[in-house]
Formats: structure tokens, sequence, C-alpha cells
């Protein structure tokens, strides 16, 4: 007659067989999945490089027209204020040549 004991032992080395096999699998499958999340790591890392590289490039592109922009800014001030001297030159040239108009005198007396 076999012993319960045997029986018993037989039975919980087939369940511990069942169970690393399971573990096994388990294993493999993490394995797998490990792989996978290193790839897709290493994706992320390379768009979040590529995109911090964009970012400067851009960052620089801006800054550059802001150095243009504010030259401009001077320069605009710069030919205003010679405008505006250049008118103030032109009112009183205008002036001297309307004072040494012949008549001129004579016109200022008549009423409007």
């Amino acid at each position: 007659m076999p012993d319960a004991a045997d029986d018993d032992l037989e039975a919980r080395v087939r369940d511990l067989e069942h169970e690393v096999l399971r573990l096994k699998e388990s294993v493999e499958i993490a394995r797998a999945d490990a792989a996978a999340a290193r790839v897709l790591a290493g994706g992320a890392d390379r768009d979040a490089s590529d995109t911090r590289a964009l970012l400067h490039a851009h960052t620089q592109t801006l800054t550059a027209l802001r150095e243009a922009q504010l030259e401009q800014q001077d320069e605009v001030k710069a030919l205003r204020s010679d405008m505006q001297r250049g008118f103030g030159m032109l009112q009183t040239g205008i002036a001297q040549i309307v004072a040494a108009l012949p008549g001129r005198k004579d016109e200022d007396d008549q009423p409007g």
C-alpha cells in the first residue's frame, strides 16, 4: 500500500515544478517588457534631446530678432531726430525767404 506521505510529497513536488515553470515564464515576460521599456526610454531620450536642440535654435532665432529690432528702433529714432532737425531748418529757411521777398511787408499790413 502506498504511503500517504509519499503521495503528498509527489503532489507537492509536482506543484513546485509547475510553480517554477510559471515563474520562469513570468521572468521571461518581465525581461521582454524591460527590453521594450529600454527601447522606449531610448527613443524618448532622443526625442527630448531633439526637442531641446530645437528649442535652443528657436531661442537663438528670437534673440537675434530682438537684437535686430532694437537696432532698427535706434535707427528709426536717429532718423526721426534728423528729420525733425531737417524740417526745423527748412522752416527757418522758408521763413527767411518769405521775409526777403519784395513787397511782403505790404501784404502783412493789409487786412485779410
